[in-house]
């Protein structure tokens, strides 16, 4: 891997269109143009407020460092500026998106990153384009407890029905207020409260003033990416690099009491071909951990042959 000290580019929002919608996606390379390496592929976590801007810190400090790979920034269906659909999502639906992102815009295989629940989505993506994917870098990944869980798609309709009515929509305004994003990020999110800032908050708010955001947020809290994907994990055969807040936490009452150590150990027991890091922070790790997360992934990345 190359490194200098290139200056960052402010990307535009550019589009394409996936069985009729149109997604929205940023591609972030040094000003000068030059890039090497494998491209990197963002995959944002969902939540309320939440897109590919979650990404924003990680790509200025990647370049910022001098890296030259290029960053492929997309908003996954119901997000940021994608279209945003009444439907409830599943990771396969969003692997499936990422997959047709990577065959006719980015045209390589790449090495993706993927932030917290989203992880599926990343695990997903490695069944359905296998030689498109030449790593995976799984950030805050959920617990092992929560991550082998099958639960019951009745469940997952009945949690559905009742957050897309009229009470789920007063939820989700109620939910994107500023003093609740700030008080729920400090309880679930960050370890150190000072990290919830103003360019956090901000972007939350942003992202979430269009109301059609919370049929993301609803799919995901109903649960329809909650099943066992221990056999899905040990298949991956490309090298994986997990990574965990030494702080790190599980909202689900399953991963309650599962030690960050714990956690890292159960993944790297079925990976084929892992390898894992504790860093300060909790569980939004790419943006409270920017410079220790670039570093950890940078050293991963130079091991993988372009």
């Amino acid at each position: 891997m190359t490194i200098s000290n290139p200056t960052v580019s402010t990307p535009e929002t550019q589009f394409y269109t996936w069985k009729g919608y149109r997604c929205a996606y940023s591609v972030h390379f040094p000003t000068d143009g030059t890039t090497e390496g494998i491209p990197l592929l963002l995959i944002h976590p969902i939540g309320v407020g939440l897109s590919r801007q979650f990404w924003q810190r990680f790509c200025r400090e990647w370049h910022n460092k001098g890296y030259r790979n290029p960053i492929y920034n997309p908003d996954l269906l119901g997000c940021g500026e994608s279209d945003k659909p009444r439907v409830a999502y599943t990771p396969t639906d969003w692997a499936e998106q990422l997959k047709y992102y990577i065959e006719t815009v980015i045209q390589k295989p790449v090495i993706a990153l993927a932030q917290g629940g989203l992880t599926p989505v990343a695990v997903s993506l490695t069944q359905f384009a296998p030689d498109k994917i030449r790593a995976l870098v799984l950030s805050g990944a959920p617990g092992w407890a929560i991550i082998t869980k099958e639960t019951p798609a009745w469940q997952h309709k009945v949690s559905w029905n009742l957050f897309d009515s009229p009470l789920g929509k007063a939820f989700y305004r109620y939910a994107r207020r500023r003093q609740f994003l700030q008080s729920f990020s400090i309880k679930q999110l960050f370890e150190n409260a000072n990290s919830v800032d103003g360019e956090w908050l901000d972007t939350l708010e942003k992202g979430a003033a269009n109301l059609d955001t919370r049929y993301a947020v609803f799919s995901f809290l109903a649960g329809f990416w909650r099943k066992n994907y221990q056999g899905a994990i040990a298949s991956i055969s490309q090298p994986t690099l997990v990574i965990v807040g030494e702080k790190a936490t599980n909202i689900s009452r399953e991963g309650k009491q599962e030690p960050p150590r714990q956690r890292l150990s159960k993944y790297l027991e079925y990976l084929q071909n892992g390898q894992g890091r504790i860093i300060s922070g909790r569980n939004v790790l790419p943006y409270e951990s920017t410079a220790e997360f670039v570093a950890s992934v940078a050293e991963f990345v130079a091991t993988i042959k372009v």
